[in-house]
């Protein structure tokens, strides 16, 4: 969600360094960053990695965005002496050069990370390349990235054939609650009945949680995210939890199913005009709903192609 914003950084022609999560790395290896540190979630480890990468970049007057809400992102760019824009939510004001409101208007994240964004250039006096935001995210994908997702298919015998893709897993919980939709066993066997092959690829962390919820669904290999947004790009349909995949497969373009029963669409739905929201924040779709709303859907991309 957050690749507009890393599109409008890029734009500016300034050096742009990601701090993030390490799985993060293989996703944005097509664009021309000026480095990556990978972030661990402990404060003391990452403020020494991003400290440590920027003395021997060389770079000077460095300044910061924080997209992330949390008080340990403030805290590790403040101790590493980096000047950051950020929302002012968490009781971090004091540790951001500026801190901003957020919008009084109900925004998707997407919208609001945009937004912060917008008002870090006019803070730092950069250019601005858009002010308005695309209806797609357009990641991009690295040949490598091609290659691996495609390679995954041909080693399970289905290249070039037509394939469901799902994700019944979903770290965390939201406000206590799961956010996995309870009704991937039935969806899977449903489809198997009408001739459909529903393969699934989740990390190796997932896989025994993937299994149980979809015993009979085709699992392959963990690949890395480029691999798996080009599977995405590749699939029939998509059908996941309001999740890290929803958000990949509207990265990447899919024809997609996004499931909701603990979150809210308008805040995180997949940011992508083709994609398919079923559910709503207090209540999960029930499976025939989803049963019939994912055969409809391929039905539509059999007549697409």
């Amino acid at each position: 969600m957050s690749l507009p914003c890393l599109d409008t950084l890029l734009a500016t022609n300034r050096p742009v360094v990601v701090c993030a999560r390490g799985w993060a790395r293989d996703l944005l290896s097509a664009y021309p960053l000026a480095g990556f540190v990978a972030m661990t979630g402990n404060v003391r480890a990452d403020c020494r990695a991003v400290r440590t990468h920027r003395k021997q970049a060389g770079f000077t007057g460095a300044r910061g965005l924080l997209l992330p809400d949390s008080l340990s992102s403030a805290l590790v760019f403040r101790f590493a002496g980096i000047p950051s824009v950020g929302y002012r939510d968490d009781g971090r004001s004091m540790l951001l050069r500026r801190p901003i409101s957020k919008p009084r208007t109900s925004m998707h994240a997407v919208e609001s990370w945009f937004y912060l964004t917008q008002t870090a250039l006019s803070a730092w006096g950069l250019p601005k390349n858009t002010t308005t935001l695309a209806p797609e995210l357009g990641l991009r994908l690295t040949a490598e990235h091609t290659r691996a997702g495609r390679q995954a298919l041909q080693d399970a015998s289905l290249g070039g054939k037509p394939f469901v893709l799902i994700a019944p897993t979903a770290t965390g919980l939201h406000h206590g609650k799961v956010k996995v939709w309870p009704g991937f066993d039935a969806l899977t066997r449903a489809l198997q009945a009408r001739g459909h092959t529903v393969l699934m690829c989740p990390p190796e962390s997932e896989q025994a949680a993937a299994r149980a919820q979809a015993p009979t669904a085709l699992c392959l290999p963990p690949l890395a995210l480029g691999g798996f947004a080009t599977l995405s790009r590749l699939a029939s349909l998509v059908i996941c939890n309001d999740s890290g995949v929803s958000h990949i497969a509207a990265a990447s373009g899919a024809h997609q199913m996004t499931l909701f029963g603990v979150t809210d669409p308008a805040r995180t739905g997949p940011w992508s005009p083709d994609a398919i929201c079923v559910g709503q924040a207090d209540a999960w779709p029930e499976p025939d709903t989803v049963i019939d709303m994912a055969l409809s859907a391929l039905e539509e991309s059999t007549h697409e192609t």
